[in-house]
């Protein structure tokens, strides 16, 4: 099948069109940054990254003016919601990143933002949404979850912005792909930190658009990974769910349409486990004086294992939200 072929046969597959896309760019222009793509360079490392990609690239996500790339969906969708709508305020459920992407773009737009946060959320990120202005309600996290499923809160009138199964928020998330062609044509693999499927899917869509020939990766945390379970049982299941540093990505399941998603655009899931997490923010603090978080540093790791391949690969550090007290143990 000639490239042209294969493309349009993602193309006309995919959820997020890549129009869509191109108007997602335009949208948040003047909210998000186009971020640095910059080298690693993993082939001078030593035991245990022998098998790590000859080129391997950052895309610095973390450096978003909220420290996340959930500032794009965020801005993306708001920016397509009826003004009337979103005078009564808007709402979603989020750990800490989409929370604060919706609260940034509510404090630009003068609208009220409430958050539904899990109490394993980190205090770091909880202030940093009410720096900018939001509501914060912290629920269990089982209900949390349920905020998801539901798309409202019992007592808010508030038009609600789902942290990943939303279209507009995936086109947003898919202009990191845009960028990441435009940096480097010939890449080879890219791997994505999956938390619900948003940055995942919205990013694969674009390449499996442009360039089908890219291998596309997810990465999970041992702790929680279901993505990894529903690929091995070919659908979604409940697995075992343990808070930990890695706190913005990994939960309990994975919603049904977007394992539909994923199963057309990825080629798996990879999962690293919580100490290759935290050598993956240390050697990138080391080398690219760089901070990401936890989920950043599963993207990272993984691509560093040469699970992705040998050759030209990137890795999405997805934020650099992470509490430095936190941080410095973790790496110390």
């Amino acid at each position: 099948m000639g490239a042209h072929a294969a493309s349009l046969r993602y193309y006309v597959k995919m959820p997020v069109q890549l129009a869509q896309v191109e108007a997602a760019r335009r949208n948040i222009a003047s909210v998000a940054l186009r971020t640095p793509l910059v080298r690693c360079y993993a082939e001078r490392y030593s035991k245990p990254y022998t098998e790590a990609p000859s080129e391997l690239y950052l895309k610095l996500e973390n450096l978003q003016p909220i420290g996340s790339f959930k500032i794009r969906g965020a801005a993306n969708v708001m920016a397509l919601t009826p003004p009337n709508r979103l005078q009564r305020g808007v709402l979603t459920a989020s750990a800490g990143n989409m929370a604060q992407g919706v609260a940034f773009c509510a404090q630009r737009m003068g609208i009220a933002a409430t958050i539904i946060a899990p109490d394993t959320a980190p205090a770091t990120k909880i202030r940093a949404v009410e720096r900018l202005g939001g509501r914060v309600i912290q629920v269990p996290f089982a209900e949390w979850w349920n905020t998801f499923e539901t798309r409202m809160y019992p007592g808010i009138d508030a038009t609600f912005i789902h942290a990943f199964d939303d279209l507009d928020v995936m086109a947003g998330n898919g202009v990191i792909a845009l960028e990441l062609l435009e940096d480097v044509p010939d890449l080879d693999a890219v791997v994505i930190p999956w938390g619900g499927g948003g940055l995942s899917c919205g990013i694969a869509a674009v390449l499996r658009a442009l360039a089908p020939r890219v291998r596309i990766y997810a990465a999970e945390v041992e702790t929680a990974a279901p993505l990894a379970a529903a690929f091995a049982a070919g659908q979604p299941c409940t697995v075992d769910y343990k808070p930990s540093f890695v706190d913005g990505i990994g939960s309990k399941t994975v919603f049904r349409n977007m394992f539909e998603h994923a199963r057309k655009v990825l080629d798996g899931s990879l999962v690293v486990t919580l100490d290759e997490a935290a050598q993956a923010m240390k050697l990138v603090a080391e080398r690219n004086r760089v901070i990401v978080e936890g989920a950043a540093a599963c993207a990272i790791a993984a691509a560093l294992s040469g699970r992705a391949g040998s050759a030209k690969v990137a890795a999405i550090a997805s934020g650099g939200n992470i509490d430095l007290d936190k941080f410095t143990h973790l790496v110390g």
